[in-house]
């Protein structure tokens, strides 16, 4: 499975905290681009795709999602519900987003600028690109 948590190192005294994200160090690729995600619902799903090459980090900077990862052969849920804990996403990873806390709020990092030619967004052809690429 192409994914892992990532501990971030957090920064802080009683004013506050700062978690300071920088390319090629404690994020693994050179960032391209940033986005995020607000005013979900709890009953609604997001994702449904999978990236070629893309490499993503997704933090829940409020709130709490469940994402499900499949690589082909295994599906695996794991839920990001901390603002210091952030979720690599490899290449080639089909993903789902369930279960939002009301108002939940993520930030995406990710490793290429927007292209549409990089999603798949149909399981039987993420399952086929996966066969042709063995």
């Amino acid at each position: 499975m192409n994914y892992k948590l990532l501990e971030m190192q957090v920064h802080g005294d009683r004013r506050g905290k700062l978690i300071s994200l920088e390319g090629m160090q404690n994020v693994p690729f050179e960032i391209k681009r940033i986005y995020y995600m607000f005013d979900t619902l709890p009953n609604e799903a997001r994702g449904f795709h999978a990236h070629r090459n893309l490499e993503q980090i997704v933090i829940a900077m409020d709130g709490a999602c469940r994402f499900v990862l499949d690589d082909g052969e295994k599906r695996e849920s794991v839920l990001l519900n901390r603002p210091d804990v952030g979720l690599y996403i490899g290449p080639g990873m089909w993903r789902e987003m369930h279960d939002f806390s009301y108002g939940c709020k993520l930030v995406v990092l990710a490793s290429e600028h927007y292209d549409e030619k990089e999603y798949i967004r149909n399981y039987d052809d993420f399952l086929k690109s996966l066969r042709e690429a063995k």
